[in-house]
């Protein structure tokens, strides 16, 4: 079997490519597989991690903004798919299904695909498509959704295309218990830790309010531990912030910029502090873990914000909304939450219920299916 994987931009593209490849190799363990992605996006510093074989194609994101860069990413929606460098990864590879995770950089190869006939899938996460994917809904052969919702929003002409299987997860998520990831880690059985991040490229608003909080909050009590991530392209003014705020003199306040090793990182956590993306809830949910959730106002459609409402009023998460941030929302919310043992609790257990653990078992049975027709 040959499987060809797309999906970037940011690692919330990216994951799900991931998870699906390995749910292929753990069913298939002579699969060939390998990944298109763009140079710019996450995907160029993740795949070649997992040892995965990557081509590049070009393509841009759409600014919703006047912007002269639309011009040319509108010139490459058109010309990419039929490039020359497009349709030589499929002459070379010759797959046999043609999987697509969104972003921008899914669109050349996913459509070229289409074109030849060859089967192809697309996931979506979250609630509301995106733009490359409602773009493909007609042209593919399958379109995996999380929520219900989706495939109203979709209106894809042939119904019979959408199955809804939930979000594919990697395989470390939900493997250890927080006992054996602490352990792992060597971080004491009574210590708290709480793990934040914004998001794989960064977060400006949540980088602020996490160093603010380290400074008021976190540096003055010894026994948490806070680990945070600031994405790519933050790292450095974060740093300095945190540099100057005189935390990197504090060794229960640690500063990185991408988290690799989430499903370990994510076991040890007492709290999660993150952004709202549909990737990041499956993993809480399949985890159990309270969090406080931070939706991105940023995202088409402000789908973060129906995410993380979703599981607030089922009492499974916190929402704080990015403009509460300069209010010191986030300290008084953390400092609440881990000073109420039985809350933390009760949310572990709701979120549960918002988990999806055969996910992967329904995409491989599908891509079966989609390969045999």
């Amino acid at each position: 079997m040959r499987v060809l994987l797309t999906g970037g931009g940011t690692a919330g593209h990216v994951n799900p490519a991931l998870a699906i490849a390995e749910t292929v190799k753990r069913n298939c363990p002579d699969a060939e597989i390998e990944f298109v992605g763009v140079r710019n996006g996450k995907e160029a510093d993740l795949i070649p991690r997992e040892g995965y074989r990557l081509h590049f194609v070009e393509s841009r994101g759409i600014r919703r903004s006047l912007s002269p860069s639309n011009i040319k990413a509108l010139w490459l929606v058109l010309t990419s798919p039929r490039a020359k460098a497009t349709q030589k990864i499929l002459d070379d590879f010759s797959p046999d299904i043609v999987i697509g995770t969104g972003g921008y950089a899914s669109w050349p190869i996913m459509k070229a695909a289409s074109l030849r006939g060859i089967p192809t899938a697309v996931h979506e996460s979250n609630a509301k498509p995106g733009k490359a994917i409602y773009k493909l809904r007609n042209h593919v052969d399958r379109v995996w959704i999380n929520f219900d919702c989706t495939e109203a929003l979709l209106k894809v002409k042939d119904p019979k295309k959408v199955l809804q299987v939930g979000n594919p997860l990697r395989n470390g998520f939900g493997a250890l218990s927080r006992e054996e990831a602490r352990q792992r880690l060597g971080i004491d059985g009574e210590r708290r830790m709480v793990l934040s991040f914004g998001g794989s490229m960064g977060a400006e608003e949540v980088n602020r309010a996490v160093i603010r909080m380290m400074a008021d909050y976190s540096s003055q009590h010894p026994e948490i531990l806070h680990i945070h991530a600031t994405g790519t392209r933050d790292f450095a003014t974060t740093s300095e912030e945190f540099r100057r705020q005189g935390l990197h003199e504090k060794s229960n306040c640690i500063l990185t910029e991408y988290i690799y090793d989430m499903p370990l990182r994510m076991a040890a956590a007492d709290v999660v502090i993150s952004r709202a993306g549909a990737m990041t809830l499956s993993e809480l949910a399949l985890m159990g873990k309270a969090s406080i959730l931070i939706p991105s106002p940023h995202v088409a459609g402000n789908h973060q914000y129906r995410n993380a409402k979703e599981l607030a009023d089922a009492g499974a998460a916190l929402l704080v909304e990015e403009s509460a941030l300069r209010e010191n929302a986030l300290t008084e919310t953390v400092e609440a939450l881990l000073g109420d043992e039985s809350r933390q609790r009760e949310m572990e257990q709701k979120v549960r219920a918002f988990a999806n653990p055969d996910a992967n078992r329904i995409i491989w049975n599908d891509i079966l299916n989609l390969i045999k027709k």
